[in-house]
C-alpha cells in the first residue's frame, strides 16, 4: 500500500504518534509503550517512508534553557518478537552480539569539559532538549569529577527504584511516569529520589568523528562483565584514565564503570539465537530487577561512526518484550485427541497475555516438544500473537527436579500410536476414531449447520451412522426419535444436509478427511489439471508428485486416501443426493486468487470464498507473493497480513472493493 492509498488514517495517525510523544516526553503518557508500538507499526505499514518515523519527540516542559546535545540522541529500529529480530539480525551480520537491558525511564545526556561535569540535558527533539543541571546534580549515580580531563558526554537513563516508587510515589502509574515528572520539577523537589544509569559515552575527539564519519583508526582491547558476572574480566583504563577515542562498544562500557558510573549490565552473546534465548529468561528475571525494564538493546561490537549520525540508526535495535509474551512454568501435558492423532497442549501457571488470563498453551506437536527440551516444570516463554490458543514459544530453563514428558502409547482401539515427531497418531485405518473425525470433517467442510457433534457422536455410537453416505439415508422421524430431538429440530438438520446437493471437488476431496490433505492443496491439484474426481483417482503418486505444493508424501496420501475410500465415495455419490460441481474453465476471475482476513458484513467469509470460487478464482490462506487480493474490512489496519501485503505490494480491496469486483464480472 503506497503513502496516498489510505491518507485520511496516515495523518491521523501522524497526529496520534506526536500527540503522544509530546506527553510521554513531559511525563504524562495515556497510553502504554506497546499501544503507542501498534500506532507507530500501523504507520510504518501504511507509509514506510513518513517523516515522522526518523523524528524524535520533543520537550515542551516551560522555563528551562535549551542546550545542544554532544551524543547523537535518535530513536532506534525495534522488534517486538523473535522473528522481526532475527529478520534484522540477518540483514545486519554482526560477528558478536552485545546486549543490554532497555531500561525502561527517560534518557539523559551528562556533558563533561576538562573532566568536571557542566550540564545534564534531556533529549528533546534529538538534538537540543533541557538543560535541567540543578536537577542532575540531585540525583544519584552522577559522577561530577571524571579522572583524565575527559571531555565529551556520557549518555544514560533517569530511572526511580521499584522500591522507591512503591515506599513514596505509589499514586503514580509507573516508575517511567514518576521519574519523568520529578525530573522536570523546576524546585527539584524529589530529583534525589531518581538514578542515573549510563550506557554510552563519547569523547569530543568520537562527536567529531560521528560528524565526519571517518574510519575507525584502531581497535580498543576490552571485554566487559556479563549480566551474570559484575566483577567483570579486566583489560580497561588503569584507573579511570580518559581515553582518546572508543572503537569497541565493550572498552566504552569497561570505562565508564572503571570511571565510577553505575553502568547497565551486558553480556556478548556469539549469534542470533542466543540473543532470542537471553530475551527470554531476562523476561524470566524482570520481576526481580531492581528497575523497570522493557527489552533488551542490541547492537554490535565495534562503533559504527557512520551509523550513529543517522536520525534512526540502523546497526542497534531495541528488542522490546510484549504483551502478548510471558514467562510461566509448565506444570501438565494434556494430549487433545482429533480424529485418531494425539496432539500435546500445555496445562500453565496462569498468565496474563494481552489481556486475557492463559493456563493452557499449544505445544503443535511432539516433535518440536523435544526440540525445545521441554520438561514437566519448565520455565517457558508463552505468546499470543492473534491465535485464539496460545503457544509455547520456547525454553528459559529447566530448573532442577524437572520430569519428563510421558506420551500417550496405545489408541482406544487397541493399536500402538506411532510417533512421527511432527504427529502422534493412530496407525489403524479402521480406527472407529477415524470414522468419526472423517464424519465430522465432513460436515464441517460443507459447513452443514445445526448438525451438532452430540447429535452425530449418539449415531455414530448407536451403529446407525459409521460412514458419510449413511448421513444422507437419514429420515426427520428417525432423527426425531433421539433423546431430546424434537421434530422441527430434526427436519430442520435433514434440510441442512440436502440442501448442500452440489459440492466443489476440492471441498469433496477435503471432506474425505485424509491425512494433510485441506482444500487448499486440492485446489493446487486441480488447477494442475487433475480437475475432475476420475482425473484425481486415475494419477499415480509420481503424477501428483510434480504438483506445486505437494511433494512424495502428500501425493501418496492423496492417492492411497482416494484408493482407500473408494467404496465409501462410490456409495456416496450413488445416493443421488449429493454431485460433484463440474469444474470452472475461463471464469472471469480465472488467474486471480484471494485472501481474505478478518470477518466481513454483508456475508461469511466460507460465503465470499465460494463466491469468488465460483466464479474462477483461486483461494489462500495467506499472503504470497504471487497473490492478486488481500480482502479485509480494515485495510488500514496494522495487522501481519496487511502489512506483508503492503510489503509485497498486493492489491487490498475492502468488502464494497470486493463485491464491487465480483458484481462486474
Amino acid at each position: 500500500m503506497k503513502r496516498n492509498s489510505a491518507p485520511a488514517r496516515v495523518a491521523e495517525l501522524e497526529r496520534e504518534i506526536r500527540r503522544h510523544q509530546d506527553l510521554y516526553y513531559n511525563g504524562q503518557p495515556e497510553i502504554s509503550d506497546t499501544e503507542f508500538d501498534a500506532l507507530w507499526d500501523e504507520l510504518s505499514a501504511l507509509d514506510p517512508d513518513n517523516p515522522i518515523l526518523a523524528a524524535v519527540g520533543a520537550d515542551a516542559a516551560d522555563g528551562w534553557p535549551k542546550a545542544r546535545h554532544l551524543i547523537p540522541m535518535g530513536s532506534q529500529e525495534k522488534a517486538s518478537d523473535p522473528e522481526a529480530f532475527l529478520a534484522w539480525a540477518a540483514k545486519v551480520g554482526h560477528p558478536e552480539w552485545l546486549v543490554q537491558h532497555k531500561l525502561d525511564g527517560a534518557s539523559l545526556e551528562l556533558q563533561y569539559e576538562a573532566g568536571r561535569f557542566v550540564r545534564a540535558v534531556t533529549r528533546g527533539d534529538g538534538e537540543t532538549g533541557d538543560d535541567i543541571t540543578p536537577n542532575a546534580l540531585r540525583m544519584g549515580g552522577l559522577v561530577r569529577v571524571l579522572p583524565g580531563g575527559f571531555s565529551g558526554g556520557v549518555r544514560g537513563e533517569v530511572l526511580m527504584p521499584r522500591a522507591v516508587h512503591a515506599a513514596k510515589y505509589p499514586d503514580k502509574a509507573n516508575c517511567r511516569n514518576a521519574a519523568n515528572g520529578l525530573m522536570k520539577r523546576k524546585d527539584g523537589s524529589g530529583s534525589e529520589d531518581l538514578r542515573v544509569v549510563v550506557y554510552d559515552v563519547l569523547s569530543t575527539e568520537d562527536v567529531a568523528r560521528v560528524a565526519a564519519s571517518a574510519a575507525p583508526r584502531r581497535p580498543v582491547a576490552g571485554a566487559g562483565p556479563s549480566l551474570f558476572d559484575a566483577e567483570g574480566s579486566g583489560g580497561g583504563p588503569e584507573n579511570g584514565a580518559a581515553l582518546a577515542a572508543f572503537d569497541d562498544e565493550l572498552a566504552k562500557l569497561e570505562w565508564l564503570s572503571a570511571a565510577g558510573f553505575e553502568v547497565v549490565p551486558w553480556v556478548l552473546l556469539p549469534d542470533p539465537e542466543a540473543v532470542v534465548a537471553f530475551r527470554g529468561k531476562a523476561m524470566d528475571e524482570r520481576p526481580g530487577l531492581p528497575y523497570d525494564i522493557d527489552g533488551l538493546v542490541v547492537r554490535g561490537r565495534a562503533v559504527d561512526w557512520a551509523d550513529l549520525r543517522r536520525a534512526r540508526p540502523e546497526k542497534q535495535i531495541a528488542f522490546k518484550f510484549s504483551l502478548e509474551e510471558a514467562v510461566t512454568t509448565l506444570r501438565a501435558v494434556e494430549w487433545s485427541e482429533s480424529g485418531a492423532t494425539y496432539t500435546p497442549v500445555g496445562v500453565v501457571d496462569p498468565v496474563r497475555l494481552a489481556g486475557t488470563t492463559v493456563q493452557r498453551a499449544s505445544l503443535a506437536n511432539p516433535g518440536i516438544m523435544r526440540a525445545l527440551g521441554l520438561k514437566i516444570g519448565s520455565r517457558v516463554v508463552i505468546t499470543k500473537r492473534g491465535e485464539i490458543i496460545p503457544k509455547i514459544e520456547s525454553l528459559v530453563e529447566n530448573p532442577e527436579g524437572a520430569a519428563e514428558i510421558v506420551a500417550p502409547s496405545t489408541c482406544s482401539c487397541g493399536s500402538t500410536l506411532v510417533d512421527e515427531g511432527t504427529r502422534l497418531a493412530c496407525p489403524n485405518p479402521d480406527c472407529p476414531k477415524k470414522a468419526l473425525h472423517r464424519l465430522e470433517k465432513w460436515l464441517s467442510v460443507l459447513d452443514i449447520r445445526d448438525f451438532g457433534t452430540t447429535i452425530l457422536s449418539r449415531l455414530f455410537e448407536s451403529g446407525r451412522v459409521r460412514s458419510v453416505p449413511e448421513l444422507y439415508t437419514l429420515e426427520p422421524a428417525e432423527l426425531a426419535a433421539y433423546e431430546r430431538m424434537g421434530e422441527t429440530s430434526a427436519a430442520k438438520i435433514v434440510r441442512n444436509l440436502r440442501a448442500r446437493d452440489e459440492v466443489p471437488l476440492a471441498a469433496f476431496i477435503a471432506g474425505l478427511d485424509i491425512e494433510g490433505l485441506g482444500e487448499l492443496l486440492a485446489e493446487k491439484a486441480i488447477g494442475a489439471g487433475f480437475d475432475t474426481l476420475e482425473r484425481l483417482r486415475a494419477a499415480t503418486v509420481e503424477e501428483l508428485s510434480a504438483v506445486d505444493g505437494f511433494g512424495e508424501i502428500t501425493a501418496r496420501a492423496l492417492s492411497e486416501g482416494l484408493g482407500r475410500l473408494g467404496p465409501e465415495i462410490d456409495a456416496l455419490l450413488a445416493t443421488g443426493r449429493l454431485r460433484i460441481r463440474p469444474p470452472v474453465s475461463g471464469g472471469p476471475l480465472s488467474g486471480k486468487s484471494f485472501c481474505f482476513t478478518g470477518e466481513l458484513s454483508s456475508m461469511k467469509r466460507k460465503d465470499a470464498e465460494a463466491l469468488a470460487k465460483s466464479l474462477g478464482a483461486a483461494i489462500r490462506s495467506g499472503v504470497t507473493k504471487d497473490l492478486s487480493y488481500l480482502v479485509t474490512n480494515d485495510p488500514a489496519s496494522g495487522s501481519a497480513k496487511n502489512r506483508k501485503a503492503s510489503e509485497l505490494g498486493v492489491a487490498v480491496l475492502d468488502e464494497a472493493g470486493f463485491l464491487a469486483l465480483v458484481g462486474g464480472t
